[in-house]
């Protein structure tokens, strides 16, 4: 056996033996040692370079010869996915969220779940009723749950039988002194999961927590993912991915609300079909299989236990349906918040611009959706500096056109050590705009801002000595061909989708946008690199987190839960992947803005 020793620059990460020919990239992730790849492992996207006894090699494409010292540089390491609480004083954090909870405030609020206070009469030997027939009969309950049934006899003497009891139709779920309500929200991206947890019955935001999808280290995104899920127990590694991001997330969100994570009684997921289905360890191998038949589309009611939540183990889990392979939950409870099927006067468009990029057009007369395949690049991921919009992350810039001088905004006004997706948007316009690029992606231009790595040209917005990571905060030629095929996939996509309906982009009345890309994102830079229609910027409307909105109005409204259902049965599916016409749109938009220069007059 070999003994490899994987670490970084400051600490050892883990040691592992190995037999000879075993490769370094499966080796790193038995070992929990995470390592960007993007590809999977199919020595593509060249994201996993590490270095072997001092020599650069893909880790990929490495194996096992011998005892090795593999170091894994910062910029091969997997994207991060460290926990981020949020301060629920600051307004920037919660507004926008805040904004779409008061427009789905029409719902009626209401759950089957309530809180009820008893007192019942302490038993005797004349009356030596057992604690549950006494309970059940004061209450007229039918069933229990084991976890509610094994803390009832100290609640009730500790309490001197006077306790709360959270029921569920007719069905006891908790016992116990001033209990609360709670509720847990989450939407879980191909990159990014997001949660809220939430007081049920007053609709309270108690925290909010996010962090990265754990299972990146098996792909950027669903396809990878899915053909990883493919191999041997390959299916239950990824769902052990997701369980081990959620998990901590969840009790540092109960943390943070002074709550025990059993108080939470309910659940609301929205996810991609792909997601939804690695949450629960459903097989997802026909997602991507002709003719992209999912296992379920409408789900059961779950529970907690059932889901490996820690949770409550009897709450409910309710996830939001999914409306075709690649349109999932997390669109139709996206579009249940954008109230793009209430419209009544005129047509919008809802872009959900995340990994996998999700288009629904209509009204309340018709609901069109199709999807195609981003990148996690609109997010920041899959980029050498790529982060999620956080403290650090480069979230706007503007380039000086005689100095080619960059300035620009960081989040949480701290040194760069990133840049997300409003930031590249932004970047990648000002780089077109002063000449730096051309239509290509291609640097044409000199400063000592451009510098020349074994053959690929990076601008570099912040100098290392600048940068709150120690390393130069740039954008390489890679990351421009990245970032041009992500936008290429998403105005094609709508281009194709609104010719299918053989509408223009002059009929549409306003375009919603949605995603983790950031609340600073510049419309006008959009339509300047050819990613959104250039159509008035005054129908652009920014909406955030539409998904984890929707699911937020889930768990506070059964109405709300019903209409999301009721949109998936009114949503017509585009399958964009056996649309003709589809790869002509891709291929003509994979410039600045776009080989039709007729589609950009105002660029």
């Amino acid at each position: 056996m070999n003994k490899i020793i994987f670490k970084t620059a400051n600490s050892t990460l883990a040691v592992a033996e190995a037999g000879t020919g075993v490769n370094l990239l499966a080796l790193a992730r038995e070992h929990g040692v995470d390592i960007d790849a993007p590809c999977n492992g199919n020595g593509t996207c060249g994201k996993c370079k590490v270095r072997i006894d001092g020599r650069d090699a893909l880790a990929c494409q490495a194996t096992v010869t011998s005892d090795a010292t593999v170091e894994i540089p910062e910029s091969a390491s997997a994207f991060k996915t460290g926990i981020k609480t949020a301060d629920l004083s600051d307004g920037r954090e919660l507004a926008i969220f805040r904004n779409i909870q008061q427009q789905l405030a029409e719902f009626p609020a209401g759950t089957n779940l309530s809180v009820v206070s008893v007192q019942l009469s302490e038993p005797t030997l004349d009356d030596p009723a057992d604690d549950w027939t006494r309970l059940s009969a004061e209450l007229n309950l039918q069933s229990a749950s084991l976890f509610a049934l094994s803390k009832l006899p100290s609640a009730l003497r500790e309490n001197n039988w006077s306790i709360d009891c959270v029921i569920r139709g007719d069905r006891l779920i908790d016992v116990g002194a001033n209990l609360r309500l709670c509720g847990l929200a989450v939407d879980i991206g191909t990159t990014t999961v997001a949660a809220v947890l939430t007081d049920i019955q007053t609709g309270e935001v108690l925290a909010k927590a996010s962090a990265g999808n754990g299972q990146i280290r098996y792909g950027a995104d669903v396809i990878h993912r899915i053909v990883e899920a493919e191999k041997p127990d390959g299916t239950e590694k990824l769902r052990s991915a997701i369980l081990n991001t959620l998990t901590p997330l969840i009790e540092q969100a109960a943390n943070s609300a002074g709550i025990p994570q059993t108080s939470v009684y309910r659940a609301a997921i929205t996810g991609n079909t792909t997601m939804n289905h690695l949450l629960l360890g459903l097989p997802s191998a026909n997602i991507r299989l002709e003719p992209y038949v999912p296992a379920v589309m409408e789900f059961p009611v779950i529970t907690a236990s059932e889901a490996a939540l820690p949770l409550n183990p009897d709450a409910e889990v309710l996830i939001a349906p999914n409306a075709g392979s690649y349109v999932g939950g997390d669109i139709t409870a996206g579009t249940l918040a954008s109230l793009l099927w209430k419209r009544e006067d005129s047509y919008a468009l809802f872009v959900d611009l995340g990994t996998n990029g999700e288009l629904v057009f209509g009204s309340s007369e018709f609901l069109f959706s199709c999807a195609c395949s981003a990148g996690p690049a609109i997010e920041g991921g899959d980029m050498s500096c790529g982060t999620r919009a956080t403290d650090g992350a480069i979230e706007d810039c503007v380039i000086d056109p005689e100095t080619l001088e960059p300035r620009f905004t960081v989040i949480g006004n701290v040194k760069p050590s990133g840049i997300c997706g409003s930031g590249y948007i932004d970047l990648v316009a000002e780089l077109f705009r002063t000449g730096i690029i051309d239509a290509r992606g291609k640097l044409v231009k000199q400063s000592h801002r451009i510098k020349d790595t074994d053959g690929i040209k990076s601008y570099i917005l912040a100098f290392s000595d600048q940068s709150g990571s120690g390393r130069d905060v740039e954008i390489t030629e890679v990351d421009l061909d990245n970032f041009i095929r992500a936008k290429a996939a998403i105005f094609s996509a709508i281009r194709t989708m609104l010719a299918g309906l053989d509408f223009t982009v002059d009929m549409i009345g306003e375009v919603l946008i949605a995603g983790g890309i950031g609340s600073g994102i510049s419309f006008s830079n959009a339509v300047t690199i050819g990613m959104l229609p250039d159509i008035e910027l005054d129908k652009y409307r920014y909406l955030g987190n539409t998904s984890l909105a929707g699911a937020y109005a889930m768990l506070s409204s059964d109405a709300a839960a019903a209409q999301v259902t009721e949109i998936k049965r009114n949503m017509t599916y585009l399958d964009l992947s056996t649309h003709p016409g589809y790869m002509e749109e891709f291929v003509g938009a994979c410039f600045i803005p776009h080989t039709d220069a007729g589609l950009f007059p105002s660029v």
